[in-house]
């Protein structure tokens, strides 16, 4: 086996195919674990006998645990060989699955997903993984490609996760999904190339690799602000699809389990966003196109409200929302990845948690709108979200400054 390369060493050729598809489809089968629950819900209210709030608690919590490891497990992609780092996690995932779907009640059901929320970061790892092997001029493209797997996993999760719960019942669903993250684990630890972590991260302490984090947040105005952008959008985003499982469920709907399933397939179309959203920061779009997904998710919302007996319109609305919030979010990474090269994991770290935290209010407010009013003040506060991002895309003003150039590790501003 060769050995392994540096974390900074610098990338000219970049991933070939296979790697690329490799690690695109294994980000999509592991953070589908994240989202099965989402079209389950009405079915573990009957199998608990819990109410919607209770039952919408279940994503808030896996959500949560998602943005603690984001905090805690992700920085350690700068220190740990990373290969060897996601092939553990993997299997504390396994692990994880294989409790919720065994599980008695539903406490425990919510303890095993907070542990794979936690676990699932490996995602994460991975992704920062695609872009140390890109070259510059093409990272945005390489990992917008990775992307696109992991956001269709997304988005596909609540389709096969309806359908195979139609068929059999919600627990035969994580059982699967846990015997996939074990196929997975034994593909990733044969395939992926080894690669160092750098000197300088793996010679600090695990405190201090926290602490220059949280550093990191206060270094990078670019960080915050792109954190902050994609919380309000994955709040939007899990506003409406933790709701709208109860929607299509009730009257006039009335639908089944698998046709909820089959609606959830309407957002995979956004997923063809994400590559061209990569094409669009390697261009220095990364401005403007995020302005215009602002305005999208919000304008995906009103159609969502105006549309609530229109199948065809919550569709529609479905589409575009996923279409704003992958280009915000690819947009983002792209922006967060040139900040520092070699503390990509730790940056990622302070980006995914910050805009995770912001899907576990959102998933929980979105709960608590429907249950207090229906879909037209859950459609209300989905739209709010967008336009506070926008207003605050409206406040920000990059110093006029010369293209960026690749290396970025000394500079505080790119464009946002």
């Amino acid at each position: 086996m060769p050995p392994p390369l540096p974390a900074n060493a610098p990338a000219t050729t970049g991933p070939p195919r296979r790697l690329i598809v490799l690690l695109a489809v294994s980000c999509g089968l592991t953070v589908a674990n994240l989202y099965y629950a989402q079209p389950l819900l009405s079915e573990l209210r009957k199998t608990f006998g819990i109410d919607a709030v209770t039952a919408g608690s279940l994503v808030t919590v896996t959500q949560l645990g998602y943005a603690l490891g984001l905090l805690l497990i992700v920085p350690l992609g700068d220190m740990v060989e990373k290969r060897r780092l996601a092939t553990l996690l993997l299997c504390l995932t396994t692990g994880a699955v294989v409790l919720a779907g065994l599980a008695p009640d539903f406490p425990v059901l919510l303890i095993a997903s907070l542990i794979a929320g936690t676990t699932l970061v490996v995602t994460q790892i991975l992704v920062p993984f695609a872009a140390d092997l890109a070259p510059d001029e093409s990272r945005g493209r390489v990992v917008g490609q990775v992307m696109s797997g992991l956001l269709t996993g997304i988005l596909l999760s609540r389709t096969f996760g309806s359908m195979l719960a139609d068929a059999t019942s919600w627990r035969v669903v994580y059982l699967t999904s846990a015997v996939l993250m074990a196929v997975l684990t034994v593909v990733l630890r044969s395939q992926l190339p080894r690669r160092a972590p750098g000197k300088a991260a793996a010679a600090l302490s695990y405190g201090q690799l926290l602490r220059s984090t949280a550093r990191l947040m206060k270094r990078f105005p670019a960080l915050r602000r792109r954190a902050l952008y994609q919380a309000a959008m994955f709040g939007a985003f899990s506003v409406f699809w933790t709701t709208v499982s109860f929607l299509l469920t009730s009257d006039p709907f009335n639908y089944r389990q698998w046709q909820v399933g089959l609606f959830a397939l309407a957002g995979a179309g956004g997923a063809l966003v994400a590559p061209l959203a990569g094409r669009w920061a390697d261009r220095g779009l990364v401005r403007p196109m995020t302005a215009v997904a602002f305005a999208v998710a919000a304008g995906a919302f009103a159609l969502a409200g105006f549309g609530r007996h229109s199948v065809l319109a919550l569709g529609g609305a479905a589409v575009l929302l996923d279409m704003a919030v992958q280009t915000t979010l690819i947009l983002g990474q792209h922006v967060v990845y040139r900040l520092d090269g070699g503390a990509r994991a730790r940056l990622n770290s302070a980006y995914m948690a910050t805009f995770f935290v912001g899907g576990a209010i959102g998933s929980q407010a979105g709960s608590y709108a429907y249950h207090a009013g229906g879909w037209t003040p859950t459609t209300l506060l989905g739209a709010a979200l967008p336009l506070a991002a926008l207003a605050a895309w409206l406040t920000d003003r990059p110093p006029a400054s010369t293209p960026p150039t690749p290396d970025l590790a000394r500079r505080e501003h790119v464009p946002r």
